[in-house]
């Protein structure tokens, strides 16, 4: 049997890519200590490896795809097929940002502040390139972890990743340039990308992973409603597209289906209600497909 050797991430985004999945139709378990998942699909291969190896591994052929955000896709250089952006991260659908941040008490207040001096990050190519274009000279090292406690005494500055800058608050940093802004990425090794049929499950993945994300936070709602109050009800729905429309048997009735924000439906079932409405169901969403 034809397999894809898929490549997911271990870490902070380890859990969001699994709920993703599940959504898209994929139950990927594993055990303690093992990085060789169960997974509900023969046709799929799985192995869980760091997020910034991921795409070094996919480029060599030893994974046909894998899961990686764009920062590592970038700082390891590699030259991979870009399948699909998946708008998500370790806290939500949102990306993240590598940010150039210094103590809330140094004199630095732009990147030219950091001629001659140190910087510390896990991003150094990145880095490294930020600082070329802008001229400026500065040391840059390597952190193998706890970046932000670095500054003042070690660094001058760090270059850290960030979605809502409570860590760098907590340590008393502040922000003076975002280097990057990250998403995830589906990537394909390119020779599997030639390859028609690994290109075809590929690509269902990504159809499915994206309706997953479009389909958070969204919820369908149906109902029925009579001739005269349906221009009412067509004025008052904020549907993604046109809602959808079809005859009842009894005459003079619609069946009306949109999809809207979940957190919008708990005020409009109240207003549909009130306008004639009737039979309102509210359904979740796993996937939306547009």
């Amino acid at each position: 049997m034809k397999k894809l050797r898929i490549g997911l991430p271990k870490g902070s985004l380890e859990k969001m890519s699994l709920e993703l999945f599940e959504r898209a139709g994929w139950l990927i378990r594993r055990a303690e200590r093992t990085y060789i998942p169960s997974i509900n699909d023969e046709e799929l291969e799985g192995m869980f490896i760091r997020t910034q190896e991921i795409p070094v591994y996919v480029e060599k052929g030893m994974l046909d795809a894998g899961l990686a955000g764009n920062d590592w896709i970038v700082e390891r250089g590699v030259r991979v097929r870009r399948v699909k952006e998946l708008l998500y991260s370790k806290q939500g659908l949102s990306k993240v940002r590598w940010v150039l941040a210094v103590p809330l008490d140094s004199p630095v207040k732009k990147v030219k502040d950091l001629e001659g001096g140190r910087i510390a990050t896990e991003l150094v190519k990145v880095t490294k390139n930020y600082l070329k274009k802008r001229e400026v000279r500065a040391e840059v090292e390597f952190s193998w972890g706890s970046t932000e406690a670095k500054p003042p005494r070690l660094v001058d500055a760090i270059v850290e990743l960030t979605e809502t800058g409570a860590s760098l608050k907590a340590n008393n940093l502040r922000v003076i340039d975002t280097i990057l802004e990250s998403t995830t990425w589906l990537i394909a090794n390119n020779l599997s990308w030639d390859d028609a049929w690994k290109r075809e499950k590929i690509k269902n993945l990504a159809i499915l992973l994206e309706g997953a994300i479009n389909g958070y936070g969204k919820v369908g709602l149906k109902m029925n409603i009579s001739q005269e109050n349906l221009k009412k009800l067509l004025d008052l729905l904020p549907a993604l597209k046109r809602p959808t429309i079809s005859k009842l048997s009894q005459e003079g009735w619609w069946a009306v289906e949109i999809i809207v924000e979940e957190l919008l439906a708990r005020e409009l079932i109240p207003r549909i209600k009130k306008i004639g409405g009737e039979g309102i169901v509210e359904y979740p969403l796993n996937k939306v497909v547009y």
